[in-house]
C-alpha cells in the first residue's frame, strides 16, 4: 500500500524531503520547493559528514564488500540520493580517483586477498566486479568525471556472459573468485552491473542487460535450489534493510524495477509483494537488519518505521504501477 507522499514529506528529513518531491510527486530540479529541499539535504550534518569523510579516498585496505562503512559504499549513497559534483567539495575524491585506475579506465582499491584465496597476500591495487560497477555508478551519476567512463562501462559490460557476470577480478588479484563455479553468475557482482547499466538507455536496453534480469529473475524462481556463490534468496535476503549495500530484497527490487521490460514480469511482482507482506497498518515500514555504520540514519535502527525505507518502496511500487520511472 503507497502511502501520501504528503506523510513522506512530514517526515522534515531532507533526503527523503527531496528524493519525494522529485521521484514521487515529479517535480523537477529547477523547482524552488526541490531546490531547498537538496539544500537541506546537502547541509545536513549526515549528508555532509560522508561528503567529508570522502576526502580520505579510497580508505582502509578492501577486505570485505559487505563491509557497509567502505567509503565507495557511501559514495554509492551519496548518489542515490541525487548528489552531483557541484553540490559538494569533491576536488580532492576526483584527484585521488584519476590516479588510480587501470587501462580500461577502471577505479582501483587498495585490495588483500591472502594466498590460499588465490591472491598474493600483499597490499595490492586492483579492482572486483563485486566494486567496479558500483563505483563506476557513482562516478557517472554525480558527474564527477567524464573521462573513459563510457570506454569502462562497455569493458565491464563485454564481461557478461548469458547468464549474468561472472566472479571476475583484475589480473592484480591473481587466481582469486568467490566460492562457485566458474561458469555461474556472481548474484551481487550482475546486480550491480545491472545498477550501472540501468544509467543509460542503450546501457539498460542492451542483450546483456536483458540476460542479466532474466538471471537475477530466474534466481529468485528458483530460490530454493540455485545459490550460485552462496548467495541465498531466504531469509535474511527477505529482512528489509538500507542503504544499498549488499544482495537483499529490496537492492534486487530497486535495481530490476528500473528496467521497462521487467516491470510486468510475474517474478518481479512477487518479490515486491514478500515487501509490501511487511508494512504495517498504515503502510510504513521498519528496517528488519541494519547496517552498524548508518546507526545515526533513520534506516538504522530497528525500534520504529523508517520515512527513507518507506519512500523506496513507495517509488519501486510507483514504477511498477506504470507511473513515470523517476529516479532512473
Amino acid at each position: 500500500m503507497s502511502i501520501n507522499p504528503e506523510r513522506l514529506l512530514e517526515s522534515n528529513l531532507p533526503w527523503v524531503t527531496y528524493r519525494t518531491l522529485r521521484d514521487l510527486v515529479g517535480l523537477p530540479e529547477h523547482d524552488p520547493y526541490v531546490r531547498k529541499a537538496k539544500d537541506d539535504m546537502i547541509h545536513h550534518p549526515l549528508v555532509a559528514g560522508l561528503v567529508q569523510a570522502l576526502a580520505d579516498w579510497p580508505g582502509i585496505v578492501l577486505n570485505s564488500h559487505k563491509s557497509a562503512g567502505q567509503l565507495y559504499h557511501k559514495l554509492a549513497f551519496l548518489a542515490d540520493l541525487g548528489l552531483v559534483s557541484g553540490d559538494g567539495d569533491f576536488t580532492g575524491l576526483i584527484k585521488r580517483l584519476e590516479v588510480q585506475r587501470d587501462p580500461h579506465g577502471l577505479f582501483q582499491l587498495p585490495t588483500q586477498i591472502p594466498v590460499h584465496f588465490g591472491g598474493s597476500g600483499q597490499e595490492t591495487w586492483a579492482w572486483a566486479l563485486c566494486d567496479a560497477p558500483l563505483i563506476l555508478y557513482s562516478v557517472a551519476k554525480m558527474n564527477l568525471l567524464s573521462d573513459r567512463v563510457d570506454t569502462a562501462v562497455l569493458y565491464l559490460m563485454s564481461l557478461g556472459l548469458d547468464t549474468g557476470w561472472p566472479c571476475t577480478v583484475s589480473p592484480e588479484l591473481g587466481s582469486f573468485r568467490g566460492p562457485g563455479r566458474k561458469d555461474d553468475p556472481c548474484p551481487y557482482a550482475t546486480l550491480i552491473m545491472l545498477q550501472l547499466l540501468a544509467l543509460k538507455p542503450a546501457w539498460r536496453d542492451s542483450d546483456v542487460a536483458r540476460a542479466g534480469v532474466e538471471t537475477l529473475l530466474g534466481l529468485w524462481e528458483n530460490s530454493l535450489d540455485k545459490h550460485p556463490y552462496l548467495f541465498y534468496m531466504g531469509t535474511d535476503f527477505r529482512k528489509l534493510k538500507a542503504p544499498f549495500v549488499w544482495y537483499d530484497i529490496l537492492h534486487v527490487l530497486e535495481v530490476l524495477s528500473q528496467f521497462p521490460h521487467a516491470r510486468g514480469d510475474p517474478r518481479l511482482r512477487s518479490l515486491l509483494a514478500v515487501v509490501q507482506a511487511q508494512a504495517d497498518a498504515a503502510g510504513w515500514y521498519t528496517p528488519q537488519s541494519v547496517w552498524k555504520a548508518w546507526a545515526d540514519w533513520d534506516f538504522g535502527q530497528k525500534k520504529g518505521s523508517s520515512p527513507y525505507l518507506t519512500f523506496l518502496v513507495n517509488r519501486i511500487e510507483k514504477r511498477l504501477e506504470g507511473g513515470p520511472a523517476f529516479g532512473q
